[in-house]
């Protein structure tokens, strides 16, 4: 599989967070390299791996994991789109 960048919004709220988000992708086999945006919530992972894969890893920590682009997810209509779609350039 080629390698893809996978963008994660992770509720990290101290150092210690970050640390665990750290130490799972560090063991994680198949991570190229990894960004860990703690201002923003933001995890930022090149990897091999399907970004399923990736996500699943990071939530083991206990922390609050979900996709960057799904900001408020809205069971009752998943075929909603968010409003502030940006269109590709």
């Amino acid at each position: 599989m080629a390698s893809q960048t996978t963008v994660l919004k992770v509720g990290m709220s101290c150092q210690g967070c970050v640390g665990a988000v750290k130490r799972v992708l560090g063991k994680l086999e198949g991570v190229e390299s990894y960004d860990i945006d703690f201002d923003a919530q933001k995890v930022t992972v090149k990897s091999n791996l399907p970004p399923e894969t990736v996500l699943q890893t990071v939530s083991k920590t206990g922390k609050k994991t979900a996709y960057w682009e799904a900001e408020a997810p809205a069971p009752a209509e998943p075929e909603a789109k968010p409003a502030e779609t940006v269109a590709a350039a």
